[in-house]
């Protein structure tokens, strides 16, 4: 009994390291804890993810593969804590300012770059939960190259935005570029990764319902009243839009739960 439960257990731990989003959560946590005065502490918290990510992998499945994305982790976190310990007071502040920018231009480079030599960064992930006899097939690799290409736009997004914060703004917390467009788009890409393997599922199996675009606009209608209440809290003169905000996620989110649970679908 007990060598079953440590078993799923770590059949838990396995799904959960298999997950792209694991190996972007370096990244993301650095992109939103980065700014004046957090370099430091906020790349090293990525840097000792990144090891203990490529560490964990390994132990809990030997042998798996070295993914493009767990040592693009590794190795760019590594270099910005030497720089960080090496330079300038005046570098140190230009990273604390821009950091943000530099590591979702990384990722846009890493994903879109990763579509251009033919093995986008969710293909390797996806090969540990698929079966191997469908890896070839135009579906799989289509699926992967649209995840992959909506991950690198949300982080091109977020780049845009932060830059639009720090240089026009002048404001590296703005709560708008610094926080609220960075969540919504990793949310936004988290969802679709989520839910677009299913719908193509659905497609490709006559009889198979496909899954409702709400189950995947539910946690974005969700997310619309802390928004609302981040609003009303830290940019008060803007009062009315932290209402509607409120408002409008709060009644979303009934309707979508209307319209029920996603379609379940075998694996493809």
């Amino acid at each position: 009994m007990a060598h079953t439960a440590d078993a799923r257990g770590e059949s838990k731990v396995a799904q959960f390291l298999e997950s792209p989003f694991v190996g972007l959560s370096p990244w993301i946590v650095f992109a939103l804890v980065v700014g004046p005065g957090r370099f430091e502490w906020s790349v090293g918290l990525a840097l000792a993810i990144s090891v203990c990510l490529v560490v964990g992998g390994r132990l809990v499945r030997p042998g798996s593969s070295l993914k493009i994305l767990e040592l693009s982790d590794v190795v760019f976190f590594a270099i910005m804590t030497v720089v960080g310990i090496f330079a300038s007071e005046g570098t140190r502040r230009w990273l604390e300012t821009y950091a943000g920018e530099v590591s979702n231009l990384a990722l846009v480079a890493i994903a879109f770059g990763s579509m251009a030599v033919g093995v986008p960064f969710t293909l390797q992930y996806a090969r540990e939960q698929v079966d191997p006899q469908f890896w070839s097939t135009p579906a799989f690799k289509r699926t992967n190259y649209m995840i992959t290409g909506v991950w690198g736009l949300a982080f091109l997004i977020n780049a845009v935005a932060g830059a639009y914060g720090d240089l026009v703004l002048r404001n590296p917390n703005n709560i708008w570029t610094g926080w609220i467009i960075q969540v919504i788009t990793i949310i936004g890409a988290l969802r679709f990764t989520q839910w677009y393997p299913e719908l193509v599922r659905s497609r490709a199996r006559a009889g198979l319902p496909a899954p409702p675009l709400s189950s995947m606009l539910l946690p974005m209608a969700g997310l619309l009243v802390p928004i609302g209440i981040a609003v009303l809290i830290f940019d008060g003169h803007l009062w009315v839009l932290g209402v509607a905000l409120i408002v409008v996620g709060g009644w979303l989110t009934r309707l979508f739960k209307r319209q029920g649970p996603p379609a379940a679908g075998a694996d493809v």
